[in-house]
């Protein structure tokens, strides 16, 4: 058995990868077990191994006592059997009395045995689980073994093999033997026979960790990936910021002539990647997220429940759609948004009441109190994309009595800045302070003094004149009098006034 044991620690040690303290104290633990099997204690054992641990010793520590003393034959021993091993001890010494383990029975041998192969089965899971657990979240690199009748992969991970799920296969790909295969760790658990490390090559993480391998920004923490939304196999959209204003995102991970984002793409067997701006904006958001088509303008149409149209070319809506609605259907999960694609067309059919459709898109941008003066310019420009008939809805703003400014030959880009300010009629600019007018960092002071001209040349102002009631004075005693007496109040004088 001591051969035995020798034989188990240097296995476990060399071939197990387990650490030399952990399957000695195993070994202790199991021949512990087996000495109170055959004693009913094991508070006096005493185990001991050899430098090289080819041999071990157990030993039974017992207490002298007297002779004609009862004793216990496990924990105690008569003097006069100690004299015959240690002459010179004496009553209350303590001596070691090595134990044979071929004494053990056969059944306390085998349960030792039982209990070593299941200890030593234990310890390999828990070290293989504490290896791979670290893994988890992590690419790692394998090489296809086998595949199951039902599509499953077994992969060679290095101690244990790892299983790639039918579910977590890309259409793209196939294996044949020893093919290297590069996955991302999914999940790692504890099962009956060992651990089991659930690979992924369909996972968006997939994508993200590869993206932090290619582009160093992204590693250094200069660049962000926002999100990521795919469909492996078919398309992947990956919405990117920067911390650093003179980093281009997307110029970053698409690298010098595309080679980042080739690398990438070639991992994943030509699956094609959206590389986009992240906007804080959803207006700009949702026109990213349809990349690559090309996207005229965008409606929302009810900002509560996140329902937004995107208006593009007649010859852009298949692309923007994509093939069985995947581009779309991509775009919605990225931006979180229920996106509609229509063309100016179909638009225009849709029973929508545009006044109720503009006020609230207009109410939506109010709220935005983050954006900077960037991106205040940005959307005044993107406004003049619009859709035809929008001068239409426009006036139908302005009351009555007022002056629209699409009736004035004002520009058509300061229109659409005054407008984007909900400032639609001459009446509702001339109201405007100065410090209204400064507020407004995409309107220029040259551009305010050519409106102000444009209005002094083509409407005529004119300020209401205040009714000021006539003053009147009694003739006799100078009091002051109205129309409606008869009497001065003061001094009874009878006032009669003329009418002109």
């Amino acid at each position: 058995m001591a051969t035995e044991i020798g034989d188990a620690i240097r296995s476990m040690v060399a071939e197990k990868n387990i650490s030399e303290e952990l399957v000695i104290s195993t070994i202790e633990d199991i021949l512990r077990a087996a000495y109170k099997r055959k004693f009913g204690t094991d508070e006096n054992a005493v185990i001991e191994f050899s430098e090289d641990y080819t041999s071990v010793e157990l030993a039974s520590r017992r207490q002298i006592v007297d002779d004609d003393e009862w004793y216990n034959e496990v924990t105690e021993i008569p003097l006069s059997e100690a004299k015959e091993i240690h002459e010179e001890c004496e009553i209350g010494d303590e001596l070691l009395i090595p134990v044979d383990l071929k004494e053990f029975d056969r059944i306390s041998v085998q349960s030792a045995k039982q209990r070593a192969h299941q200890s030593f089965r234990d310890i390999q899971k828990d070290t293989l689980y504490s290896e791979f657990k670290a893994k988890e979240g992590q690419l790692i690199i394998g090489y296809y073994r086998r595949q199951s009748p039902t599509g499953d992969i077994y992969v060679d991970i290095g101690s244990t093999e790892g299983l790639l799920p039918r579910r977590n296969q890309s259409s793209r790909e196939s294996y044949q033997s020893n093919d290297k295969i590069k996955c991302y760790v999914e999940s790692v658990e504890k099962a009956e026979r060992g651990v089991r490390v659930i690979l992924s090559r369909t996972s968006s993480e997939l994508i993200r960790k590869l993206f932090e391998v290619e582009v160093p920004e992204i590693a250094q923490n200069q660049i962000d990936i926002i999100k990521i939304v795919r469909e492996a196999g078919y398309r992947t959209k990956v919405a990117v910021a920067s911390r650093n204003d003179d980093i281009d995102p997307v110029g970053a991970c698409v690298g010098l002539k595309g080679n980042r984002i080739q690398t990438i793409m070639s991992e994943i067997e030509g699956e094609k990647i959206d590389i986009l701006r992240y906007d804080p904006n959803p207006i700009n958001y949702i026109r990213n997220a349809l990349s690559p088509a090309q996207v005229k303008d965008v409606v929302i149409l009810d900002k509560n429940i996140y329902h937004a149209v995107a208006i593009v070319e007649d010859t852009q809506l298949s692309l923007a759609i994509g093939k069985q609605g995947l581009n779309v259907r991509l775009a919605n999960k990225l931006v979180d948004w229920m996106i509609d694609v229509k063309t100016q067309a179909q638009f225009d059919e849709m029973d929508i009441a545009k006044e109720a459709r503009s006020r609230a898109e207009s109410i939506f941008l109010d709220e935005q109190e983050y954006y900077n003066e960037e991106l205040v310019a940005q959307n005044a420009g993107d406004m003049l994309e619009t859709q035809e008939g929008e001068v239409a809805l426009q006036e139908s703003f302005v009351d009555e009595d007022e002056i629209a400014l699409t009736e004035l030959p004002l520009d058509e880009m300061l229109l659409k800045k005054l407008h984007f300010h909900d400032v639609y009629s001459v009446e509702e600019f001339i109201n405007l302070s100065e410090e209204d007018l400064a507020s407004f960092s995409d309107l220029s002071e040259e551009e305010i003094i050519a409106i102000k001209d444009t209005i002094n040349e083509y409407v005529d102002i004119v300020e209401d004149e205040e009714e000021t009631e006539t003053e009147y004075v009694c003739p006799n005693c100078g009091s002051s009098i109205t129309e409606d007496m008869n009497v001065c109040p003061n001094c009874g004088t009878g006032l009669v006034f003329e009418v002109e």
